[in-house]
Order: structure tokens, then C-alpha cells, then sequence
């Protein structure tokens, strides 16, 4: 009889589209960063207009960039750790092709001003519908290998994943009810109020079980292996990720602080925001702690470099975020680039970085290497990408400080002291430091990209199709 192979042939779809959708989502997102700093790159032309492009960046990182370093990571892990070829191997083809239909709908549509103008959740009711069709479809797939598993245990990193498999279902269907009227346009199912409450407790909860759950799943399963060490804490990773699923879905009011919302309503998010501290540093020293016994080896090793730097920023963003919820800080922080400088340390620096160490251990073993083509471009692209996180996230830092304090400043008779425009007369140098922060961390994947072109094309050293064995 013919040994059980692991299905990596999905896997090695999606990491390497994973690559594809990250380049072309930062780039256009430095191609935005321009426009604020130099208007006219639109060029009078309404799909490049900025209102247009944003959504395709916010889309094309969040769902084409990290969606499929999820799908890529989560099959790979869960065959590993349940010791069984994936699931219903042909409804796992149609994830990776429905998948990237749908981003390329998303490049299609939302440039052309089809959009739904909700945030993070902007494509019209027929993309909405084959995105809930390809997720259930995924969720088969994962929880169908859980099932046929051929170990007791299930993993602490499929937990994360299957929360975050079986939530983002939820959030989006529930979030995406609408009243079509025709193939393009729709109207929400939910009305004024309740509609901003529902829409954030969607936008708050695709962070935080998108970008952080599913990302968390990565964690706990790439950085013991880099690190050949167990978890350090396999007890605090289980109080990790009961706490975290427990507390996460109900922060979402924090958006909506001074507006319409019931103010109990808004105090609660800011409770729960606070209260998430404590789990998301649990499980931000649980990963660092990982490396006790064996610090020795970020001296050498530039993929493990990239994890543990991921988990600073994960730590510094689940800081700032609670803080930022808190109302009196908000006051200043709230519609200023201050958010823009927290959502892009976490997206860039936590969610951007453990998918790039992910995807240097992955590559080479889906490739039948040995090793990634050069370590040394590993770590250049780590640090040209560190430099550009730091410029973009501290010129936001100060811009947005300085945009809440020009807003709220008053004149002797009780009038604002400075228009709108004056603030943002003040922005340009620190938009132009953030353009090139943007750069730089596009200057990196493209390293990655070179790296990874170069590490395919080689000579294979060692088998791709391993037999199902422990991980």
C-alpha cells in the first residue's frame, strides 16, 4: 500500500500567492501614502482616486495578504499536528480558487466605486455571498481534518484558528445582511445607529479574530518549531486563548465613542478593551518566553528574528490599543492619525512579520530545500523593513498627538484656533516620513520576493511529499 502524503499542494498555492497579494497591497498603499503627500498622482481619474484605492490597500492586506497566509498556515498545521492528510482535498482546490476570485472582484470593483461603505466590509452582496460560501467551505475542510485526526490531543494553534474560523463566519454573514436592488448596489439590513454598532462590532472583531487569533494560531506553532523548544507555558496558552475569544467579541464600541451610541454602550467597550490587556500579554510572553534556554540563536537565525520581533509589536499594539479606548485619551486620539500609526504597528509589525517568518520556515519545506536561497537576505529584509515600521508608526505617533491638540485648542472667546486645513497644512512632513516608511517595508518584500524566486528555482535537496508522520 502507498504511504498517507500531507496535501501540500494548497499550501504551497497559497503561500505563494500570499507573497503576490502582499506586494501588490503595499504597494498600493504607498501609492496612497503619495497621494496625500503629492494629490494630483490621481491624476483626475476616478478609480485612482484615493477614496477608491484605500479599501482596495485595507482588502488587499487584510483578506488577500494575511486571508491567505491563514489558509496557507492553518492547512499546514493542522495536518501536522493531527497527523492526517487534509480533508476533502478537492473542497480545499476550491478555498484557494474561490479565494482569490474574490480579491480579484475586490480589485475589480472597488476601484470602480461598487462598494458597500462599510469598513473592512466593502464589497456588494454578490462577492459577500461567495466569500460565505468559500469560508464554510474552509471550515469544513479544517474542523473535517480535525475530526479524522489520528491524536487525541488537538493543538493549542487549531484552537486559535478554529475560533477564528468559526467567528469570522459569524461576523460576516450577520454584518453583510443587506437589501439588494440591483447586481451592484445594496443597502444595509440595519438602520442608523444599530448599524454603526453592528459594523464595529464586525470591524473590531475581524482584528481581532482575523488579524490576531488566526495570526496567534502562527505563533504558537512556527516559533517553537524555529526554536526547536516547547511552549513555554502550555497552561497559559489554553488561559490565552479561553480569555481572549471571551473578551474580544464585545470591545467593539471603542470606535464609537462620542457619537450616537448609548454611552453605557461605549463604556463597556472601553472595559472590555481594557480587560484584553491582560490576556494579549499573557500570550505575548508566552511566545517570547518560548525562547528560554535558547536566546542564543536570534544571534544567527533571521526567521526566528522576525518572530520574536513580531511579538513586540503584537505586545506594543494590544498596549496602545486599550489605552486608546479609554475616553479621556480618546478625546484626542479619535479621528486623528494617531489610529493610523496604532493600526499599522500591529498589521505591519505583528500581522506583517510572523506571516513573513511563517512563510521563510514554510517555502523551503514545501519546495523540498534545504534552507531559504540567503539567510543574509532574510535578515537585510528584517531590518529594512524594522526602519520603515518605525518611521511610518512614530510620524503618525506625532502627527496624530498634534492633530487632537490643534483641533481642541481655543481662542480667548471660546472659537477654534486652528481650521482644519491649518492641521492639515502641518501634516505634509509627516505624511512624506511615512511615505517613506512605506517604501522601505515595500523594498523588503520585494527582497522577499527575490529570496523566494531564487529558493524555488534552485535544485531540490529533499522530498516534497513527506509521508504523514508527528510534527
Amino acid at each position: 500500500m502507498q504511504a498517507e502524503t500531507y496535501n501540500y499542494k494548497v499550501v504551497r498555492q497559497f503561500s505563494v500567492m500570499t507573497i503576490v497579494w502582499g506586494v501588490v497591497g503595499i504597494l498600493v498603499g504607498v501609492i496612497i501614502a503619495a497621494q496625500l503627500v503629492w494629490p494630483a498622482l490621481n491624476f483626475d481619474l476616478p478609480w485612482l482616486h484615493f477614496g477608491r484605492l484605500r479599501p482596495l490597500h485595507t482588502n488587499a492586506v487584510i483578506f488577500a495578504f494575511g486571508g491567505s497566509a491563514l489558509f496557507a498556515t492553518s492547512y499546514y498545521i493542522v495536518q501536522r499536528t493531527c497527523q492526517v492528510r487534509l480533508f476533502a482535498s478537492g473542497l480545499a482546490s476550491f478555498t484557494f480558487w474561490g479565494w482569490n476570485l474574490v480579491i480579484v472582484l475586490a480589485a475589480v470593483t472597488l476601484p470602480l466605486g461598487l462598494t458597500s461603505g462599510k469598513e473592512y466590509a466593502e464589497l456588494e452582496w454578490p462577492i459577500d455571498i461567495l466569500i460565505a460560501v468559500v469560508w464554510v467551505s474552509y471550515a469544513i475542510v479544517f474542523f473535517g481534518t480535525i475530526v479524522k485526526r489520528r491524536v487525541k490531543h488537538i493543538y493549542v494553534a487549531n484552537w486559535f484558528f478554529g475560533a477564528f474560523i468559526l467567528t469570522v463566519a459569524v461576523l460576516h454573514i450577520v454584518n453583510s445582511a443587506a437589501l439588494p436592488v440591483s447586481l451592484t448596489k445594496s443597502y444595509s439590513a440595519y438602520a442608523g445607529t444599530t448599524d454603526a454598532m453592528v459594523q464595529w462590532w464586525y470591524g473590531h472583531n475581524a482584528v481581532g479574530f482575523f488579524l490576531t487569533a488566526g495570526f496567534l494560531g502562527m505563533m504558537y506553532y512556527f516559533i517553537p518549531k524555529q526554536a526547536n523548544r516547547p511552549v513555554y507555558s502550555y497552561r497559559l496558552s489554553v488561559v490565552h486563548f479561553w480569555t481572549l475569544i471571551s473578551l474580544y467579541m464585545w470591545a467593539g464600541p471603542h470606535h464609537l465613542h462620542y457619537t450616537a451610541l448609548p454611552d453605557w454602550a461605549q463604556s463597556l467597550g472601553m472595559v472590555f478593551s481594557l480587560m484584553l490587556l491582560a490576556p494579549s500579554w499573557g500570550g505575548m510572553i508566552n511566545g517570547i518566553m518560548t525562547l528560554s534556554g535558547a536566546w542564543h540563536k536570534l544571534r544567527t537565525d533571521p526567521i526566528l528574528k522576525f518572530m520574536v520581533v513580531s511579538l513586540s509589536f503584537y505586545g506594543m499594539s494590544t498596549f496602545e490599543g486599550p489605552m486608546m479606548s479609554i475616553k479621556t485619551v480618546n478625546a484626542l486620539s479619535h479621528y486623528t492619525d494617531w489610529t493610523i500609526g496604532h493600526v499599522h504597528s500591529g498589521a505591519l509589525g505583528w500581522v506583517g512579520f510572523i506571516t513573513m517568518g511563517s512563510m521563510y520556515f514554510l517555502i523551503p519545506k514545501l519546495f523540498g530545500k534545504k534552507e531559504m536561497y540567503s539567510l543574509k537576505l532574510i535578515d537585510l529584509h528584517l531590518w529594512v523593513a524594522t526602519i520603515g515600521i518605525v518611521l511610518y508608526i512614530v510620524s503618525m505617533w506625532i502627527a496624530g498627538v498634534m492633530q487632537g491638540l490643534m483641533w481642541q485648542e481655543l481662542e480667548a472667546d471660546g472659537t477654534l484656533a486652528n481650521s482644519f486645513v491649518q492641521s492639515l497644512e502641518r501634516m505634509y512632513p509627516y505624511y512624506t516620513v511615512r511615505l517613506l516608511g512605506g517604501v522601505l517595508y515595500l523594498v523588503g518584500m520585494l527582497i522577499m520576493v527575490y529570496n523566494v524566486w531564487k529558493t524555488i528555482a534552485g535544485p531540490s535537496t529533499e522530498p516534497v511529499e513527506q509521508q504523514v508522520q508527528p510534527a
